[in-house]
């Protein structure tokens, strides 16, 4: 039997502590999301105003986290651990999207100060890779995790993909979208995929799909309020690999999808309240038609999510 360096909690629960800190950036950026237009000129005022309150709440989390989240395992010399082929790299889709929304949130708040454009977005792009990044180093020191050099490769290709996006076309024209489902497995061994609903959003990897969504009408003539969406999930996975998986009597496999999405930032409003809940909305890929290729078969769907 393979062995895994699981604690009641594993490896993977460790993207709980990776969202906290992304909540930081979304929640500094809720009223800057929403805007469509930017100050000509650089406010130094509040652009120390943000960047005193972000980094003052991040370091505040990071604290909070070394206490109470990493408390419970014995310290280590650090070191690293090679996750890179742990559920068939579901999680390492995760840290790509949260990357990336760090990214985009991050450049609009530095934008509303009246900072420029391009230096916002490599500024935006930067401290969101540094940000996903920096909680490698409690890892790295924690005797239950290790640091990972996947997560950080996918941290910093979240953020590439943001950035490249701007630089290519001076827009961005393929979203990364998140949908997720309940499965049974997670009942199996909560402990590790969650026994509530909340837990389970973050840990359980067979219900998590992970999506890029084509604005088509940027490159053909297409519905602007209609996209078209490839998306990445596994299934039949209670333990991080392959091997012990099938030692177990399961057979993970990779699920490949192909479905339609929505574009609601195509909504006309002046509501800034609106504009807001429309950006987050258009983070969560919604149910529609959708193909599942997998073990070489394809599976229709009414409505997939």
């Amino acid at each position: 039997m393979v062995e895994i360096k699981y604690s009641t909690t594993s490896r993977s629960s460790g993207n709980i502590a990776k969202l906290l800190a992304l909540i930081i950036f979304l929640s500094t950026g809720l009223q800057s999301i929403a805007q469509t237009s930017y100050p000509d000129s650089l406010n130094r005022k509040k652009l120390n105003k943000l960047i005193i309150g972000s980094t003052a709440g991040y370091t505040l989390t990071m604290a909070g986290l070394g206490k109470v989240w990493y408390s419970g395992f014995d310290k280590q010399s650090f070191r690293f651990f090679d996750d890179s082929k742990e559920w068939y790299q579901v999680d390492k889709m995760g840290h790509f999207f949260g990357a990336y929304q760090i990214s985009e949130i991050s450049t609009h708040a530095l934008r509303q100060t009246g900072l420029k454009k391009r230096k916002s977005q490599k500024i935006g792009a930067l401290a969101s890779f540094v940000m996903m990044s920096s909680i490698e180093v409690f890892d790295g020191y924690s005797a239950g995790y290790g640091a990972s050099t996947s997560d950080l490769l996918a941290n910093a290709m979240g953020a590439s993909f943001f950035l490249g996006q701007q630089f290519l076309w001076d827009e961005i024209r393929i979203y990364p979208k998140f949908s997720f489902h309940t499965t049974q497995l997670a009942n199996q061994r909560p402990e590790v995929l969650g026994g509530n609903f909340s837990e389970k959003l973050l840990k359980d990897y067979n219900g998590q799909t992970y999506w890029l969504s084509f604005d088509m009408d940027r490159f053909t003539p297409f519905p602007k309020w209609l996209n078209l969406a490839v998306g990445y999930g596994a299934h039949d996975f209670l333990f991080a690999s392959k091997a012990e998986n099938l030692s177990h009597g399961f057979s993970p496999y990779r699920q490949y999808y192909l479905s339609l999405d929505f574009d609601f930032s195509t909504i006309p409003t002046h509501s800034k309240a609106l504009k807001t809940l429309i950006y987050f909305v258009n983070m969560i890929k919604l149910p529609s038609p959708t193909l599942e290729f997998s073990n070489n078969r394809v599976k229709a769907y009414a409505l997939y999510f």
